[in-house]
């Protein structure tokens, strides 16, 4: 195992990373036949022939990027499957020229269960991700016993992709403190007592990951920069004060939208949104992508094709306007490969033809 510790980059370092991968228009990704990450990484279910057509209907439209996320459950029960999947996975992106960022940890969860290995349920009907899992969960964040399993899972993935050139960023934690619960299919709600453990795991992340050395930058989003400025949310300081390369999310407006990238972007270091577009919130490719290409911030879409988390669907707290009966929430293509908007294709690959700065009309 390579333990090579090094500091976060400096500006000059992050500045050379943006100046080497350019430009990054990408997606998060599942294939549709996959309800979470557990069905898309396991041995039973990996669906390479999916996989392979999936990421061509992305090159065809122009995406050079993309993001998804490794199960620690699946590492745990069949480890050297699942980096022989890994490996399938990246040699399919590189065919098609998309870039990788790899998500090691999620606190992110629609479902409410506790992960677990084997057969996924089939998805609950017209439910937005219903079977949406964290990973490694609450009760082993909650944990502390745990995490030397965690640490050496993070140092195993680490250890064996640090150096691999298809693998341009390290996502080390996907929304820390994020675990959704819902009452009665509507309401959201934040689990107060994970906030302080999964605070100090996403400490722990940065200090096990630089222990490595990967030659990839790390980071953690950002996910409440919406809400108040990140210096009021102290996860969210410590992802945007450790990241070599800022991350962040946003599903919001325009004029939302505007206010956060004023406030990463005075971190003067390259920035990506890691997650957006949700078309019933103002969050469309018409009225930001333009703008975040103008700032040279790179993003990342949720959803790819319409597919077993039925993410084109809102989540359960949205209310849809009659104008928006119909309107996918995320996703870009139907399971054939057909665009939800043509629009949205054409706007994708003329943003991705023009240069850095180019000024675009909105």
């Amino acid at each position: 195992m390579r333990t090579t510790q090094r500091e976060r980059w400096n500006k000059e370092q992050a500045k050379q990373w943006r100046e080497q991968h350019g430009w990054l228009c990408g997606f998060n990704y599942l294939p549709h036949t996959a309800v979470n990450w557990n069905e898309m990484w396991q041995a039973e279910t990996f669906d390479l022939a999916t996989i392979e057509q999936e990421l061509c209907w992305a090159k065809e439209i122009g995406f050079n990027a993309l993001r998804t996320n490794l199960p620690f459950v699946v590492w745990q029960q069949e480890r050297d499957a699942l980096f022989a999947h890994i490996e399938a996975f990246l040699g399919v992106c590189q065919s098609n020229n998309i870039k990788v960022i790899l998500t090691l940890l999620d606190d992110c969860e629609f479902s409410g269960e506790t992960p677990h290995y084997g057969e996924q349920p089939a998805p609950v009907p017209g439910v937005h991700n219903s079977r949406a899992l964290a990973s490694p969960g609450r009760e082993h964040v909650m944990n502390l016993a745990i995490w030397p399993d965690i640490e050496r899972y993070t140092k195993d993935v680490l250890s064996h992709f640090g150096q691999d050139p298809r693998v341009v960023l390290w996502d080390l934690y996907n929304e820390p403190t994020n675990r959704m619960l819902f009452k009665d299919g509507i309401h959201r709600e934040f689990d107060e007592a994970l906030e302080a453990h999964s605070h100090a795991l996403t400490q722990k992340m940065f200090e096990w990951a630089r222990h490595i050395g990967p030659e990839q930058p790390l980071t953690v989003a950002a996910w409440h920069v919406e809400l108040d400025t990140p210096f009021s949310h102290p996860t969210d300081h410590l992802a945007l004060s450790e990241s070599d390369i800022i991350t962040f999310h946003a599903y919001v407006p325009p004029e939302a939208m505007t206010r956060i990238t004023d406030i990463v972007s005075q971190y003067q270091r390259p920035v990506l949104c890691t997650e957006w577009m949700a078309r019933h919130l103002g969050s469309t490719y018409q009225t930001q992508l333009p703008t975040l290409k103008q700032k040279d911030i790179g993003v990342f879409q949720w959803g790819l094709v319409r597919g077993k988390t039925q993410t084109w669907l809102p989540w359960p707290w949205v209310e849809v306007l009659p104008t928006q009966e119909g309107l996918w929430f995320h996703d870009l293509l139907d399971e054939e490969g057909r665009p939800f908007d043509e629009a949205e294709i054409a706007l994708i690959r003329q943003c991705l033809a023009e240069p850095k700065g180019s000024h675009h009309a909105l």
